[in-house]
Order: C-alpha cells, then sequence, then structure tokens
C-alpha cells in the first residue's frame, strides 16, 4: 500500500470545472446597451436662464424686464407661462433694484408659482460677483 495522494481525479474534476466555466463565461450578459447623454456646453445653459428683473417704477408704470426684455404687469403672467409651458427645467431667477420693496418682488414670485415655475432664485449683487 502507498501512503501517496492519487491527484488523478482531483485534476479530472478541475478540468470538468474549467470547462464549464470556459462555456458559460460567453454567455452572460454584459447588460443593456445605454445611450449617454451629451453634456451641455456653458452658452447652452446661460441661453436657457431666464431672469425677471423688478425696476423702480416711477409711479404710474411699473418696469419688469424678462432676459432684458421690457414687460408690463399685464403682460408677466402670459409671458411666464408661455416661457415655462414647454420646459422641463421651471427655474426663474429675480432681480430686483436696491431700494425696492419685496412685496412687489414676492408678487413676481406668486406669478411665477402660478405660471408653473417649480424653483425661484434670487439675484443679489454678491450672488452676481460669484460670491
Amino acid at each position: 500500500m502507498s501512503s501517496e495522494i492519487n491527484v488523478t481525479p482531483m485534476i479530472d474534476v478541475l478540468l470538468v470545472l474549467l470547462i464549464i466555466f470556459m462555456l458559460i463565461v460567453p454567455t452572460i450578459s454584459a447588460g443593456e446597451a445605454a445611450l449617454v447623454p451629451k453634456p451641455v456646453s456653458v452658452d447652452a445653459r446661460l441661453s436657457r436662464t431666464v431672469v425677471v428683473e423688478v425696476l423702480k417704477g416711477d409711479g404710474v408704470g411699473e418696469g419688469f424686464r424678462i432676459n432684458q426684455q421690457n414687460v408690463s404687469l399685464k403682460e408677466l403672467p402670459g409671458r411666464l407661462e408661455t416661457i415655462f409651458a414647454d420646459r422641463a427645467d421651471r427655474v426663474l431667477f429675480v432681480k430686483a433694484e436696491d431700494g425696492l420693496a419685496f412685496a412687489r418682488v414676492a408678487e413676481v414670485i406668486d406669478m411665477a408659482h402660478t405660471a408653473g415655475v417649480d424653483r425661484v432664485g434670487l439675484l443679489t449683487p454678491k450672488v452676481q460677483a460669484g460670491l
């Protein structure tokens, strides 16, 4: 009787396992193919930004601007609804002149929420300076 280990059956099992893994690995799916969205350039993002400026009125007329275009108080809600009707990102920035009553800014924010704007940001001089 010999006291050595017979490795022949272990090698046979190892070869069978190797063949099984070689057959299974190519059939494992690598996942679904996905299209990765391309990053939006900074210019495109800035062109989609909507800024409403609340200007000091002379007592008779109230001044508003949407992206540097003059708008009256009566036209403002309709213009906001038109702008945000087909947008996925419903973000509006409000900029007001110094010394203006916050009630006028709050009125613009209420009009924006009525027009379907989700988020309203306030632009202050520090925010514009990047501080």
